[in-house]
């Protein structure tokens, strides 16, 4: 999105214009970077936050001089308030890294907006191959840290994903959960499905460490397709021997 995008045109000659440009200019001299990060710190309106976003997104020597300018520039945003939300919340749409957007967003709305961001993110997602899937892989492991009763059905179609790593992260935000034994049924039908020993593996020791039975009527053909190192004890629930 262009600068300014979200909220109107501004003057190319513009304080706020020139500022955002430099602000988020790597190749400008760190005295002037800075200056223009605390000018718009300053203006402090969503428009100022747009501008200084996209300081997040790249990496400048030293690294102190880098954290410095990210911290200022963090602080700045966190700052606006409830008017920063709407700004960050596009960010989080375009930026390539999770990290910095769910940190803004995590210090300026509650924890079920954050996951409700998350999960409008992840709805427009599907299971189809994808040459790269690091996205969608990023947002399950953000939700893998984030308990709601949500979280759980949405994840729950990725256990079909193409990728592998999909897969894997969707079995790890499923147990993550606080009633992850409602996905029981779903997990036994993904392990005897499951090609991938490191999917196979980690829906075992999750229900293991649950202490999740394997439903009764699955115990038979799963202890057939037992990965090497396991067994079931006399409830169903999976062991390392």
């Amino acid at each position: 999105m262009a600068l300014f995008g979200l909220f109107g045109k501004k003057s190319d000659s513009s304080p706020l214009k020139k500022h955002g440009d430099r602000a988020t200019n790597k190749r400008a001299q760190a005295i002037d970077r800075w200056e223009s990060i605390q000018a718009l710190i300053q203006i402090g309106s969503p428009e100022a936050v747009q501008a200084l976003l996209p300081r997040f997104d790249f990496y400048v020597d030293p690294s102190i001089t880098d954290q410095d300018e990210k911290d200022a520039a963090f602080a700045g945003v966190v700052a606006v308030g409830e008017d920063a939300v709407a700004p960050v919340g596009e960010y989080l749409k375009r930026s390539e890294s999770l990290a910095w957007p769910l940190r803004l967003l995590d210090s300026l709305c509650t924890r079920e907006e954050v996951v409700t961001r998350l999960l409008d993110l992840l709805a427009g997602m599907d299971t189809e191959y994808e040459r790269d899937p690091q996205r969608k892989i990023d947002i399950i492991v953000a939700l893998e840290e984030r308990r709601d009763p949500r979280v759980l059905e949405s994840a729950l179609r990725f256990l079909q994903d193409a990728s592998e790593t999909v897969r894997f992260s969707a079995v790890g935000t499923i147990l993550a959960q606080e009633q992850p034994e409602a996905a029981v049924e779903a997990l036994v039908s993904c392990y005897l499905q499951e090609e991938s020993v490191r999917v196979r593996n980690r829906i075992l020791e999750g229900l293991g460490e649950r202490s999740l039975p394997i439903p009764e009527e699955h115990r038979a053909e799963v202890r057939a397709a037992l990965m090497p190192g396991f067994e079931l004890d006399s409830k169903g629930r999976p062991l390392r021997r």
